[in-house]
């Protein structure tokens, strides 16, 4: 398997690519916003209240079953990296 890595935003993720065409897109945008998630150290509840998001929403995102905008993943991600920097969430 191929290795990619995918930045957004400053965020480095890498995830290995299995899959073709609009499947591979999919799980590269669900992969993608759970490894934002998870670097802001909340959980998917903690994570949905922090951005006013549904929670289910962001369930069906990060489990592929609906494909989130990439410009709300790159909005994410940025709010998530410059948190970060400011010290406001966890490193």
């Amino acid at each position: 398997m191929k290795t990619e890595t995918y930045n957004v935003e400053g965020i480095e993720i890498e995830f290995e690519r299995d899959q073709n065409g609009d499947n591979a897109e999919r799980y590269k945008m669900a992969y993608a916003f759970r490894m934002i998630r998870e670097q802001s150290g909340m959980n998917r509840k903690d994570f949905s209240d922090w951005l006013g998001i549904p929670y289910r929403t962001m369930q069906e995102w990060e489990l592929g079953r609906r494909v989130m905008p990439e410009y709300v993943l790159r909005l994410i991600a940025y709010k998530v990296y410059n948190e970060k920097k400011k010290g406001s969430i966890s490193q």
